[in-house]
């Protein structure tokens, strides 16, 4: 499946969605990555990203876990948070999860020391077998750059657990640093 959103100016958005179905009776070993020893979301100070910056961001709670913080000019590229949609207590279905797994700020952004964009250009999101067992409306997402170079251009790779520690999904996203 897969559209588009145009312009006066041009392309603004085109997606792509691959579906597949269950594997015919074939039984795959699973291999899943184990959530990090962090605290709980009730425990983690709750961290207010500037409306003005991501309106959306008026919808989650983000409950950061660690020192890291966008532009904080840290030294390693990578955020852990606990998020949640604060609309209401439901866990993520396959479209919250989409959503939240993009929540945080760029992992890329905590090494930064001022605030500048960093506009996904692409991500993949794979939702895993747990995320239909999700039973609290709370996920872990960490967050890490995996590459960046001079130019801006960096590759970042999302891991999402459950309050339980199980493992919802992962993502992977294509960023590039605008200027500031």
């Amino acid at each position: 499946m897969s559209g588009r959103i145009e312009s006066e100016r041009g392309p603004l958005l085109d997606s792509r969605a691959v579906f597949a179905g269950k594997s015919g009776g074939v039984s795959w070993p699973v291999v899943e990555l184990p959530a990090p020893e962090v605290p709980g979301p009730g425990e983690c100070e709750t961290f207010a990203v500037p409306k003005e910056f991501v309106p959306i961001s008026t919808s989650t709670e983000i409950g950061p876990v660690g020192s890291a913080r966008p532009c904080a000019g840290g030294a390693e590229a990578e955020l852990v948070a606990w998020v949640r949609l604060t609309e209401d207590d439901l866990p993520p279905d396959a479209l919250r999860f989409v959503f939240l797994v993009d929540a945080l700020a760029p992992s890329c952004s905590a090494v930064l020391s001022t605030l500048a964009p960093v506009p996904t250009v692409e991500i993949t999101v794979r939702p895993a077998a747990g995320l239909a067992a999700a039973s609290s409306p709370w996920l872990l997402l960490r967050a890490t750059t995996r590459q960046a170079d001079p130019s801006g251009w960096s590759s970042e790779w999302v891991d999402t657990w459950g309050r339980d520690g199980t493992h919802l999904g992962s993502a992977q996203q294509l960023r590039v640093v605008r200027g500031g």
